[in-house]
């Protein structure tokens, strides 16, 4: 049986991923501004879609920090947009790609049920569309997957990312570089397990709120340190926070539901090889 799924962001480095790997599925992709209620109303009524993913967002921090007001439009105001359209149409299933930065930082691994707290403006965005989601499916039928997608990257993130801003850095310097920040911990995750998981969650009709992460965390600094080996450039020097954030994953549900064995070590998530 042919599937049709609606997704928005398929311009995005996950969204190219998702759409290259898909299985007796046809993609109808959302071209316009979420922004527009018309324009996503049209989209949806006029398109026969098993499930739709929503991808589109403004996500670099720097970007969102840049204009916090199109932001809030974009990942808040842009999602009960798609919200309200899938609650009208009676879409089977919907999936909305949120974030770990709608928690709160711990040393503990951090499981669905966390504190949240959102650790950046863009968490925050984040944490509004949720909770707009759940109101929703309280009144009326929704079926929905919020998927809380820890750190991410590939060999073809666009700028004003951590790992692509640190690779250009290290790679362009001729003088001595000082890093900063990065004395934090995070959880990263290859955008085609990320990928593959939505799949599997689709198929399990899955409801509800997931982390989707490795469950291991790494820090900030050692990823530097990779991308300085592989550049080879020593010259640099670390100058760090006082304050180190903890944003680790508690992935025992994606685990039970997916039986999920993450499979891209850092380097591979860095450079591909």
């Amino acid at each position: 049986m042919l599937l049709k799924f609606g997704i928005t962001g398929h311009t995005g480095s996950l969204g190219k991923i998702l759409i290259r790997s898909k299985k007796n599925i046809k993609y109808s992709f959302f071209r316009g501004d979420v922004r527009d209620r018309k324009k996503v109303f049209d989209w949806i009524a006029r398109n026969n879609l098993h499930a739709i993913i929503h991808l589109a967002a403004i996500v670099p921090i720097k970007d969102v920090n840049k204009d916090k007001k199109k932001a809030m439009h974009v990942n808040y105001h842009g999602t009960k947009n798609v919200v309200d359209a899938v609650a009208k149409n009676n879409i089977k299933w919907f999936f909305f790609s949120s974030s770990s930065h709608v928690y709160a930082s711990s040393k503990n691994k951090i499981d669905e049920n966390s504190k949240l707290n959102p650790i950046s403006y863009y968490g925050k965005t984040k944490l509004l569309a949720e909770e707009y989601i759940v109101k929703i499916a309280r009144k009326k039928k929704l079926n929905y997957c919020i998927g809380r997608v820890f750190s991410t990257t590939n060999v073809n993130q666009k700028k004003n990312y951590l790992v692509p801003d640190l690779k250009k850095k290290i790679n362009h310097s001729k003088k001595k570089i000082l890093l900063n920040n990065l004395n934090h911990y995070r959880d990263f995750i290859s955008m085609s397990d990320i990928s593959k998981i939505i799949l599997i969650l689709f198929k399990k009709n899955f409801k509800g709120v997931i982390n989707i992460a490795t469950g291991k965390k790494i820090h900030l600094k050692k990823i530097a340190k990779i991308i300085c080996k592989k550049y080879k450039n020593n010259n640099f020097t670390f100058t760090d926070n006082s304050n180190p954030t903890f944003i680790v994953a508690n992935i025992n549900k994606l685990k039970k539901i997916c039986k999920f064995k993450p499979n891209q070590k850092i380097e591979k998530l860095l450079f591909n090889v």
